[in-house]
């Protein structure tokens, strides 16, 4: 199996930094990755420049210019470029567990998506890693403990593994709630199938969501990546909510129709 790993990044080169590094150093490498880049300035593209002549495993970086929040778009630039047959998609503040890819490949069932989850780190916690003072990937338990009586981790049950071939992982199949791309994973046939993103959603929100509801229409099954495939989300501030309502309403009318399932706007 190929795997293809989408990373999407706006201008926070030094968060990309970090979570490149953490696949970098991924007991199963991912076959390649691409940087789905929604319009950085130079800064990120001397990065990625640098890393790449580091990179164990092919890294290309896929751009378009910054005309508001279109990360629809250059994730099915990234996928159009992508060789793989499994597609993960991670956001560029997304940092991955040493085993990360490893238990996406055991997770990974054709006919199935897989949705994983996140620890929040606190603001405080993300500019230390940021400046190099700590490095979470390197914690013990002990300090996780730590950390979360500290507030700065938001919670630790997500780190708790359980065994992937579990039943519990496939008895919500139509179950879409949740399923971000900061840790999602699809096969590219059916990504295909349904066209990708829809690019109908401008602006910040639920066009991730508006993806899995039209991969349940296609046929394909959701599998919980929950204790299996965490990764640690780097602070932020939250972005423009502009366009919710607008994304929010197409995503409800779009979750009645179930014969809906190609996107309107999409790789095509």
């Amino acid at each position: 199996m190929k795997i293809s790993v989408i990373v999407t990044t706006y201008n926070r080169p030094r968060a990309l930094e970090i979570v490149l590094h953490s696949l970098f150093q991924q007991q199963r490498l991912p076959d390649e990755i691409l940087v789905a880049d929604d319009g950085s300035t130079p800064e990120t593209e001397a990065l990625l420049t640098a890393l790449q002549a580091r990179s164990p495993c092919p890294l290309r970086h896929v751009w378009q210019a910054d005309d508001g929040f279109r990360a629809a778009g250059i994730r099915n630039q990234a996928v159009a470029q992508a060789t793989g047959d499994y597609l993960i998609f991670l956001d560029g503040d997304s940092v991955v567990l040493a085993n990360f890819i490893a238990q996406h490949e055991r997770l990974a069932e054709k006919g199935w998506l897989v949705a994983g989850n996140r620890l929040l780190l606190s603001e405080v916690l993300t500019a230390d890693w940021e400046a190099g003072r700590c490095n979470p990937l390197h914690f013990s338990a002990l300090a996780w403990l730590g950390q979360r009586l500290a507030g700065k981790v938001n919670r630790l049950l997500p780190l708790i593994r359980c065994s992937t071939t579990a039943s519990w992982r496939k008895k919500k199949p139509a179950a879409w709630a949740g399923a971000k791309t900061c840790n999602l994973a699809v096969w590219r046939q059916d990504f295909v199938a349904v066209n990708g993103f829809d690019e109908l959603f401008h602006g910040w929100g639920h066009e991730d969501a508006d993806l899995a509801i039209r991969l349940i229409h296609q046929g394909v099954s959701r599998k919980e990546g929950r204790f299996a495939v965490p990764i640690l989300h780097l602070w932020h501030k939250e972005s423009p909510r502009d366009f919710e309502s607008a994304n929010l309403q197409r995503l409800q009318s779009r979750l009645a129709d179930k014969t809906f399932i190609r996107a309107i706007k999409g790789m095509e």
